[in-house]
């Protein structure tokens, strides 16, 4: 078969599943380097992948916070801009009804994609998810998306997550940091998650091993939170001892939280997005799960200690606990996840050394649809 000449990537939407992602894509773009490769994706997914180059243009899907009206011009508009490009080949590593669709009405000739949601009608080539009758069975995202990228015919696909910072992004972090020499251990909590409470190891608890971490092994401690998960803020702050930088207000971005943990010796994080941005620059990083299932997020990562009780309730998979209680998470002491991360700091130098790091003076790959984003945001 020919290799395809222009290439439309749909890319997933949640932050994790992009880190997770950043396999595939590159043997894609690794497999066909004189290929023309344009990735959709929503805005803010820009900033996790900045600095990289993986592809050659972005397109944005149009904002969420338009009116119906305007959402349908811009939806309109993307679908009539990418169409002119004459694509041979979609890849879909999401799995939603509606980008099946629009790959179907760009009139990408190949597409490639898994066969759910009822799209396969519209899909060239469907990929069989597994199944154990009616249920899928977890797969890892990293061997999801690969699969698709083998199915493409790439040869060089390998687990390593990979990411990149931008200048922009490093300065912002440096002055938030200070500029006075600090030899103590820095270490990043991530104690939100946008799915849901569900996944939420409480915030005294987070305080209470922030407590540890700053008397048992003199570290700088910073906890980064969302405006959303000011509460989580506000309630750290009164149960902590000792001091402890929360960065809240004004909150970070995707492309500077990225740059904090990338410098740091440890990460400990719900289950939740910048869980990933830890396994890409090679940090080590404790992660706490309570509702959600392990194994669809396995990262091969030799830095990862995973901690979580074996409840029958567990995992549900929900947004809030079923049973009212959150056991999951309230029966999962601070010393508990305090042992697995002194087992890390204790181990010099981190497992996958002291990652190179991309740098770039512009955020992502940029280009003529980088407009719409900025469109969508008025």
């Amino acid at each position: 078969m020919t290799d395809p000449q222009r290439i439309l990537i749909f890319i997933p939407n949640w932050v994790g599943d992009v880190v997770m992602a950043t396999p595939a894509l590159r043997a894609i773009r690794t497999q066909f380097p004189d290929a023309r490769i344009v990735h959709l994706m929503r805005p803010y997914v820009a900033e996790v992948l900045g600095g990289l180059r993986f592809c050659d243009e972005q397109a944005f899907w149009p904002a969420g916070n338009l009116s119906m009206g305007r959402r349908w011009t811009q939806f309109s508009r993307l679908v009539w801009e990418l169409r002119r490009e004459q694509f041979d080949t979609a890849v879909l590593l999401t799995n939603s009804f509606r980008t099946a669709l629009v790959a179907r009405l760009v009139r990408a000739k190949r597409r490639v994609g898994y066969l759910r949601d009822g799209r396969g009608w519209l899909l060239t080539d469907p990929l069989a998810p597994v199944k154990s009758g009616k249920k899928y069975v977890p797969v890892p995202a990293l061997d999801y998306y690969n699969s698709i990228a083998r199915y493409l015919g790439c040869e060089k696909v390998h687990d390593r997550m990979e990411l990149a910072t931008v200048n922009a992004d490093e300065s912002a972090i440096d002055a938030r940091l200070g500029s006075e020499a600090d030899d103590r251990p820095l270490i990043v909590l991530n104690p939100g998650a946008n799915f849901g409470w569900a996944k939420c190891w409480p915030a005294e608890y987070f305080a209470a091993l922030s407590d540890m971490l700053i008397e048992r092994h003199g570290a700088r401690v910073i906890a980064s939170t969302t405006p959303r998960e000011r509460s989580i803020a506000d309630r750290i702050r009164a149960a902590a001892r000792k001091p402890l930088e929360i960065f809240v207000d004004p909150p970070l971005g995707l492309g500077p939280l990225k740059a904090l943990i990338r410098r740091a010796q440890l990460l400990v994080t719900n289950d939740t997005g910048p869980r990933h941005f830890a396994s890409a620059f090679g940090v080590p990083v404790v992660t706490v799960f309570g509702s959600s299932d392990p194994a669809w997020t396995v990262t091969r990562f030799a830095g990862e200690r995973n901690v979580h009780l074996n409840l029958d309730c567990q995992p549900c998979m929900k947004r809030v606990c079923p049973l009212k209680h959150h056991n999951c998470m309230q029966q999962l002491e601070p010393e508990v996840v305090y042992a697995k991360a002194a087992e890390l700091l204790c181990s010099v130098p981190p497992p996958w050394g002291t990652a190179s790091v991309p740098t770039s003076s512009s955020p992502a790959e940029g280009g003529r649809y980088a407009l719409r984003a900025d469109e969508g945001r008025n």
